[in-house]
Parts: structure tokens; C-alpha cells; sequence
């Protein structure tokens, strides 16, 4: 019912700074969990970022707290990851998703409460 075409990404120097772009069809974000997620190589998916539209909060991984910003324009049925002040860690596949908006808790990290997901985006760091 919802599908989600993640955009953006690309090559960028470290330090450098990207705007990522996750469109939905079929429906608005309001009552859904938005969520970033990542994959390197050989490596597990793991969470990012997510937007809780319900209870207006935002959450970050350590790892990218301070640099990273999700954000959403509800008219365009888009979210948003600014991603700043790059490191060579951040290479990753990016992945966008959409977890239902009755769990309640902390479960916005877990990947498995997301039920739809985009094809993903590649963010490649230069060093």
C-alpha cells in the first residue's frame, strides 16, 4: 500500500555533506515511524535515525548524533536525512522505512518492527 523510493546519495568527500530523500506513494507519513537504517559490506543493517510523527521526536544513533538531521514535509509525502561532516564509516547502503505507528516504547532501532522498506541508496565516503 506504500512504497518508498530513497534518492540522493552519491559520492562525497569526507567532511563533505548530503541531502538524502525517501518519497512515499499511496499514502502520508502521519501515522507511521519513519526510519533511517545503513549497510556496509559484510556488515549488519543497523538503525540511523528515526522520526516518531506521533509524539514529535526525533532519534539518533550514537554514532551519528550531531551530524545527522531526519526530518519530513508531510505535502510532499517525503522524509528527509541531512547527512553532514562525513566520514569514511558512513559508507553505507541508506534505507528508508516505515514501522506502523501503534507500537509504543522503544522500538524505533529495530529493524524487524519496519514493514516497508525502499531499495536503498549508496553513500560513498572518499578518504
Amino acid at each position: 500500500q506504500v512504497q518508498l523510493v530513497e534518492s540522493g546519495g552519491g559520492l562525497v568527500q569526507a567532511g563533505g555533506s548530503l541531502r538524502l530523500s525517501c518519497v512515499a506513494s499511496g499514502r502520508t507519513f502521519d501515522h507511521y515511524t519513519m526510519g533511517w537504517f545503513r549497510q556496509a559490506p559484510g556488515e549488519e543493517r543497523e538503525f540511523v535515525a528515526a522520526f516518531k510523527w506521533s509524539a514529535g521526536s526525533t532519534f539518533y544513533a550514537d554514532s551519528v548524533k550531531g551530524r545527522f538531521t531526519i526530518s519530513r514535509d508531510n505535502a510532499k509525502n517525503t522524509v528527509y536525512l541531512q547527512v553532514n561532516s562525513v566520514k569514511p564509516e558512513d559508507t553505507a547502503v541508506y534505507y528508508c522505512a516505515a514501522a506502523p505507528g501503534y507500537y509504543t516504547g522503544s522500538y524505533y532501532y529495530k529493524k524487524e518492527v519496519y514493514d516497508t522498506w525502499g531499495q536503498g541508496t549508496q553513500v560513498t565516503v572518499s578518504s
